[in-house]
């Protein structure tokens, strides 16, 4: 409830921050590159946060303590998305100790064709998410695992990332357990299994674009860059190092199963650590130093806290599996936390809704509504820094649109996961970018070009509306039957039912922020 001093912000006022923002981000990867996200971005959208605070403030007389509690009600949706980035932090560390992922990588590496690798890696990630229902899980475990044979087959880390990524959000997107897959049409009045179906139309070619430009790269690459010479020596020094047996992959499938069995994200990746913990002290007992007990659990505490270091003379494979560690994370934890401070600040002053009001001023048909749909959600991902409420808020504002224009409530809920789900990884300062370049150790910017699905979802999408093709008219609503004319007093089929997107309060219940 806005008071009688505050004022509603212009669109330029809303823009200001906006541009302040992007602004100083450029510069930041002008002058740090790769290293931008290890400090100056965070100064920056904190800077930009005051910055918005001070025009709320100062022009549309918002009070410093709403600006405040608003903030930090919007820092406190990430925090389960902090809780998994410490914890997988935690999992890589104790994986790589245990011989999980090195087992992994020498498996991956004698089994896998360099010329098949990258839509292999995609597909392997896209099967894995779309059973588990979670990219976050698939990317911090997995993931990790195929970037390590990807190294050693020659490929470039942010190529192999984008393969990655492309396939754990094709799986996600897909699974009927994942939070978006399951939010999404719960925001735009569908229904779940509706909204899948639909989601096949734009899913499945862009998904096969996407696997044709990884086999493509591949079949170019994929034989420039084979070194036998590299793959024996990555093979031979990790058996120098590691003891490595297929009874290790039992670990990662045991945390596998707990998600496919709907055990949320953050007590299975805490048994995966577990299973790591006691697969170290059982199969690499060589890796321990002396000192008993004692010395065994304070060595598992330090590679849990600050991952795990390889010194084996060989720089490559030290560099390879030198990762992991709760440590490790608190650059991008810092990172997701101002970034929300950005997003509940510009929410606070109503410069968000401002924003997205704009883009919604343009829609002119059908045609332009799906589209400006992806704007908006591709907004919230860059200023609100949460797929969340990419999703949620954009459902909110267009539910109407939708309705009024005589289009399905699932072509909402499409348009929603096709932009919203789907590019919140390629942003730096989103919660998904930051953590998929903490998991993966790549930076956004790099694997970017890379994530052939998530640029080609939305793109599939706007040019489908644009022919008319696989757009769903909303079915007529039927007469109710006159009273003791057949109507059915157990048909509860009522609108009614329908979840509320305006109620934010489920998002609290969602056990898994996945894509």
């Amino acid at each position: 409830m806005k008071t009688a001093r505050e004022k509603d912000p212009s669109l330029l006022l809303s823009l200001l921050p906006c541009i302040a923002l992007m602004g100083g981000l450029s510069v930041n990867v002008a002058l740090f590159r790769d290293g931008a996200s290890a400090g100056p971005n965070q100064i920056t959208l904190l800077l930009s946060a005051v910055f918005a605070a001070v025009l709320a403030k100062g022009f549309l007389g918002r009070s410093y303590r709403d600006l405040e509690l608003r903030a930090i009600q919007s820092i406190v949706l990430a925090m389960e998305a902090v809780l998994i980035l410490l914890i997988v932090g935690c999992v890589i560390g104790l994986w790589i100790l245990s011989g999980v992922v090195p087992t992994m990588i020498a498996l991956g590496v004698r089994l896998i064709h360099p010329a098949v690798f990258l839509p292999a890696a995609c597909a392997v990630c896209g099967v894995v998410s779309l059973a588990i229902g979670s990219s976050w899980s698939t990317m911090g475990t997995v993931g990790v695992a195929l970037i390590g044979i990807g190294r050693a087959l020659g490929f470039p880390d942010a190529m192999v990332a984008g393969a990655v990524i492309s396939g754990a959000y094709f799986g996600d997107k897909l699974s009927p357990l994942s939070d978006t897959t399951n939010l999404a049409p719960a925001a735009a009045g569908s229904t779940l299994f509706e909204h899948i179906r639909h989601m096949l139309y734009t899913t499945i070619p862009a998904g096969t674009l996407a696997l044709a430009g990884f086999a493509i790269v591949g079949l170019v690459r994929g034989g420039a860059a084979y070194d036998p010479a590299l793959v024996g020596r990555t093979v031979d020094g990790l058996s120098g190092v590691f003891f490595m047996h297929w009874g290790l992959l039992a670990v990662p499938l045991g945390v596998i199963l707990l998600a496919a069995r709907r055990v949320p994200a953050i007590p299975a990746l805490v048994v995966g650590g577990l299973l790591g913990a006691g697969a170290a002290l059982v199969f690499q007992p060589g890796l321990f130093p002396e000192g008993g007990a004692g010395a065994r659990y304070v060595h598992l505490l330090k590679v849990a806290y600050e991952g795990f270091t390889l010194d084996s003379g060989d720089a490559a494979l030290d560099q390879l599996l030198s990762r992991g560690g709760m440590t490790r994370m608190y650059a991008t934890v810092s990172l997701i936390l101002m970034a929300m401070l950005f997003g509940g600040v510009m929410e606070a002053a109503g410069m968000l809704p401002r924003l997205a009001r704009a883009v919604l001023a343009g829609v002119r048909g059908a045609r332009t509504l799906i589209p400006a749909t992806q704007a908006t959600c591709v907004l919230f991902n860059l200023f609100a820094a949460d797929q969340y409420l990419a999703i949620v808020v954009p459902g909110r504002m267009f539910r109407a649109a939708y309705a009024d224009m005589g289009l399905a409530p699932k072509n909402l809920s499409r348009a929603l996961e096709d932009s919203g789900t789907m590019t919140s990884v390629l942003v730096p300062w989103n919660t998904c970018g930051a953590f998929a370049a903490a998991a993966l150790s790549v930076p956004t910017l790099s694997y970017l070009p890379w994530c052939f699905l998530n640029l080609l979802s939305p793109v599939v999408a706007i040019a489908m509306a644009a022919f008319g093709i696989a757009i769903a008219k909303a079915e007529p609503e039927a007469e109710p039957p006159a009273e003791g004319k057949g109507a059915d007093p157990s048909d509860k089929s009522d609108k009614s039912d329908k979840s509320d997107p305006s109620d934010l309060s489920d998002l609290s219940d969602l056990s898994d922020p996945s894509d």
